[in-house]
């Protein structure tokens, strides 16, 4: 099993030189902030998913790749690798998310990381897959209030009109936590939808008629290929959270994963929360992972 993990260095230079030549969207920090968070993820999956073969981290420019990364066994992927060339630069997270697969020497069986996400307590493979399934929570929405939520019901959408199942005024959303994908899987989806996802490919920025690789698991499930059951998982919203509150859980813990969500927070805030990640962080992981230098 391998790891795949997108990741953004929004302080870049090269990369924020690239966005303001090729968008006209004002720069969303949330979306493009680097919490500097990246080496504690890779030590979690160190530590708590020994079973993991290969850890492969997909950027824009060599320019993003830290100083600090032993790239004999992080695996660097530049977009060029996997996204077709017409479609590059880009700064939608949706059309590098429907050519992960094509990553080379991929394993069939991958988890697709945010950098947000951070393994804390031991895990099993049977956590992501069994018996050839996927494993991941499913809800069901009704209304797609949001730019989010609309992108999700595209993908419900085409992945019913694929799998032969009737239209549904609800839509299925996957649980927002690592990705368990099956490369071939992935590969039959895109060359049945190649047409709809280039499309998406097509925006430099999100947009409301994307689609996202909740079309992979959506059709998965459809198909008989995924167990809707929850992964462990806590998901935080730092909007929502005291600096109390964050220190206690990462502290003690009482889920496998995390999933630290950045919104819009003042410099300030954003600086006082930060601390207490790294902090607890590095009280948790103190030692290098392989994948550091």
């Amino acid at each position: 099993m391998d790891i795949v993990i997108t990741y953004v260095d929004g302080n870049d230079p090269i990369w924020r030189k690239d966005y303001e030549a090729h968008t006209h969207v004002p720069l969303l920090q949330k979306r493009f902030r680097d919490w500097g968070t990246l080496k504690y993820l890779l030590r979690g999956i160190d530590t708590c998913m020994p079973f993991i073969d290969n850890v492969y981290l997909v950027v824009s420019h060599p320019s993003q790749v830290p100083s600090w990364a032993n790239t004999d066994q992080l695996k660097i992927v530049l977009h060029s690798d996997i996204i077709p060339q017409e479609f590059l630069p880009t700064f939608n997270c949706n059309p590098i998310e429907m050519c992960l697969h094509r990553i080379p020497g991929l394993a069939e069986q991958y988890l697709y990381f945010n950098d947000d996400m951070f393994p804390l307590q031991e895990c099993q493979p049977e956590d992501f897959f069994r018996d050839g399934r996927a494993v991941i929570g499913i809800y069901t929405h009704l209304i797609a209030d949001g730019m989010y939520k609309r992108i999700c019901r595209n993908s419900d959408r085409l992945a019913r009109r694929l799998a032969g199942v009737k239209p549904s005024l609800f839509f299925k959303r996957p649980q927002h936590v690592p990705g368990p994908m099956l490369r071939s899987v992935c590969e039959e989806v895109y060359g049945r939808a190649e047409e709809e996802i280039r499309q998406t490919c097509a925006n430099r920025t999100r947009t409301k008629h994307d689609l996202n690789q909740y079309l992979f698991l959506d059709y998965m499930r459809l198909c008989g290929k995924l167990i809707a059951k929850k992964q462990s998982n806590k998901h935080i919203s730092v909007a929502l959270v005291t600096k109390d509150a964050l220190r206690s859980f990462l502290r003690k813990p009482n889920r496998k994963m995390v999933c630290i969500n950045d919104v819009h927070l003042s410099d300030s805030h954003y600086e006082s929360l930060r601390e207490v990640v790294i902090e607890c962080f590095e009280e948790r992981f103190p030692n290098p992972s392989r994948f550091e230098k």
